[in-house]
């Protein structure tokens, strides 16, 4: 009889008793097993046993942000062009996380991801009292822009560009402090031909904004 137990308890043919001694003898490490387990084989590959598999996991970390919702605006499909859809005022949103948040998401490659942070970043730093809300987030946010400005990606660096120069207009000298850890990026980009002038212009606003820097 036990002979028969312990077979049903690899088959997942599982009466109480069976699914107890399958976990005494089981020499795995047990974790929560799923109720239905299609083969015994995927005992010994735990990466079958979600049966959602990847389609579970959004690619990054803004993108499972935007699909708990955790982003409160939206894109909505104009017939000239996108614009985004707040579900609440802009000027009400807690700045932290959001403006990181945004901001990590100028690195996404895919629709809508690209431009919901890109827009987002835009619009939120536009809010009347966005200086002293977006000051404080300078130690979060400028590694956030390196490692934008550090993407191979063409258009992930362009936005990294325009998002600098916006933070830059916001919270102008407050900026000077963290710039030296964005100049390397800068200027390994202005070595190329096609970035040399929007890197140009991008280091003259940041000097307009935040006066002399040395």
């Amino acid at each position: 009889g036990s002979n028969v137990l312990r077979m049903s308890s690899h088959i997942q043919i599982k009466p109480k008793t069976a699914a107890r001694k399958s976990k005494i003898s089981s020499p795995l490490p047990c974790s929560p097993e799923p109720a239905t387990q299609p083969k015994p084989s995927d005992k010994l590959n735990p990466k079958t046993i979600d049966p959602f598999g990847a389609y579970s996991r959004p690619t990054s970390a803004f993108a499972a942000v935007y699909a708990r919702g955790g982003i409160p605006c939206r894109l909505v499909h104009g017939s000239v062009k996108h614009k985004l859809q707040w579900e609440c005022l802009p000027e009400t949103v807690p700045f932290d996380p959001l403006l990181v948040t945004l901001a990590e998401g100028l690195r996404e490659t895919k629709h809508p991801y690209t431009f919901v942070s890109k827009e987002g970043f835009r619009e939120l730093l536009l809010v009347e009292d966005a200086c002293e809300k977006a000051i404080p987030l300078l130690p979060r946010l400028v590694p956030v822009l390196k490692a934008t400005l550090a993407h191979e990606d063409d258009e992930v660096f362009g936005r990294g560009l325009d998002a600098l120069v916006q933070l830059s207009a916001v919270v102008g000298p407050s900026l000077n402090d963290h710039l030296k850890h964005l100049l390397t990026n800068l200027s390994r980009r202005l070595m190329e031909k096609k970035f040399r002038e929007k890197v140009t212009v991008t280091l003259q606003k940041l000097e307009q904004y935040g006066g002399k820097v040395s």
